[in-house]
């Protein structure tokens, strides 16, 4: 995970975990709910990177002294820049995490310029301490690490020795999602291709589709993807395909989780 490394762990947080530690120098009473927005760019139910991080803003509203603000469906335009705004003034929010990765820049580091006081934390990698505001930073996951494996699981699946991957768009954070998963299978079998599709869009169902019906009709078997939410591909490649990696929580039967979260190899034979 990549952060601020000049922010301790209190100020990230502002006091999260460490109400025991504190508890005998600052009486309840005079403790600040720290109020904490969210901010998505698609729906917070899509099955996929949105839905992890609304995941994690429902374990962070459990917590004393903790107030969680959100909006989903918030474009990577100027919209972005409203919402945040209107978190720091309306709801009093000290935190942010703008989640999707053209909030960057220049949103969010508009908003950092303007309100230095306000904490904001971006879903990424991107932030740079020679560059950008101290009070900003990024998080990320070895992403890559997990691809490879799914790689090597596609490739013991399937039998045309085609993968396909659709992917939203050519940037470093997806490029290393799509490169490994294609090393994986190719540590298993070295003749195993890997055909890619880039929608443009983090969502865009219709383009996903279209994708999947496209990798179907060139003999390709087995797919995956690196969009915001999986389920309409997952969806329509289970029409066409004997074996899919399947990234869909909650479905009767799978395993599947969200965004960053794996995938399970699901047969149909």
């Amino acid at each position: 995970m990549h952060q601020n490394p000049e922010l301790p762990r209190r100020t990230v947080l502002g006091g999260l975990g460490l109400a025991a530690a504190t508890a005998g120098l600052v009486r309840p009473a005079q403790a600040k709910e720290l109020v904490v927005g969210f901010i998505y760019v698609g729906p917070k139910d899509d099955y996929g990177y949105n839905q992890a991080h609304a995941e994690a803003a429902a374990m962070l509203k459990k917590m004393p002294g903790v107030k969680i603000v959100e909006e989903e469906k918030v474009p990577e335009t100027d919209d972005v820049s409203k919402t945040m705004e209107s978190m720091i003034k309306l709801d009093g929010a000290t935190l942010l995490f703008p989640t999707s990765f053209g909030y960057f820049d220049p949103y969010m580091l508009r908003m950092a310029a303007k309100y230095k006081d306000i904490q904001f934390r971006h879903c990424g990698g991107l932030w740079q301490k020679d560059k950008h505001p101290m009070n900003t930073g990024s998080y990320f996951g070895y992403i890559g690490m997990g691809q490879y494996l799914n790689g090597i699981a596609a490739a013991h699946a399937t039998k045309s020795k085609k993968l396909g991957f659709i992917a939203a768009k050519p940037i470093p954070q997806v490029l290393i999602n799509v490169n490994s998963f294609a090393l994986g299978a190719r540590s298993v079998d070295p003749s195993i291709t890997t055909t890619v599709i880039f929608t443009g869009e983090w969502s865009m169902p219709v383009k996903e589709a279209e994708a999947s019906n496209s990798l179907a009709d060139q003999g390709i078997d087995v797919v995956t993807c690196h969009v915001d939410g999986p389920k309409v591909i997952m969806e329509t490649a289970e029409r066409h395909f004997r074996l899919r990696l399947s990234r869909r929580p909650g479905e009767a039967g799978a395993k599947g989780l969200p965004y960053g979260g794996g995938m399970e190899l699901d047969h149909r034979l």
